[in-house]
């Protein structure tokens, strides 16, 4: 269960309420579409701190044994989402990737972290697989 929903818009910046956006996938467990919508509910789920969304929707051959989220809930604020490019990752697709820019604060300090993520559909899921991050 997420810790924080927010009426005023979703946290992955689009503007429908987190329970019409991405509170669907990440709380009421409906599959997210397309490789896009995943990455912004992976997005919210990280502002959360919902390391459970987070493995499960972690390609099982890149997923980590754990994910202590921990330290960004004290120290990291989740600041924005900008998606730059989507590259396949409709809802006919089996692959997908998406480019983007998260900017956040750790211990009050402005950070960037630019992604190029790529996705895989198994059996009609979405799953974040890896990506190539700067950070700064």
């Amino acid at each position: 269960m997420s810790k924080k929903k927010q009426s005023s818009g979703c946290p992955c910046g689009l503007s429908a309420s987190f329970d019409e956006c991405c509170g669907r996938y990440i709380d009421a467990g409906v599959l997210a579409p397309t490789a896009e919508s995943l990455m912004r509910s992976r997005y919210a789920a990280y502002t959360m701190n919902n390391g459970e969304y987070l493995l499960a929707s972690w390609h099982q051959s890149t997923r980590p044994v754990e994910l202590d989220l921990s330290r960004e809930e004290r120290f990291v604020k989740w600041l924005s989402l900008d998606v730059l490019s989507t590259q396949a990752g409709g809802e006919s697709d089996e692959a997908g990737v998406v480019e983007f820019v998260a900017r956040y604060k750790v211990n009050g300090r402005a950070q960037r972290l630019h992604e190029i993520s790529r996705f895989r559909k198994e059996e009609g899921r979405w799953f974040y697989v890896d990506g190539d991050a700067e950070e700064g």
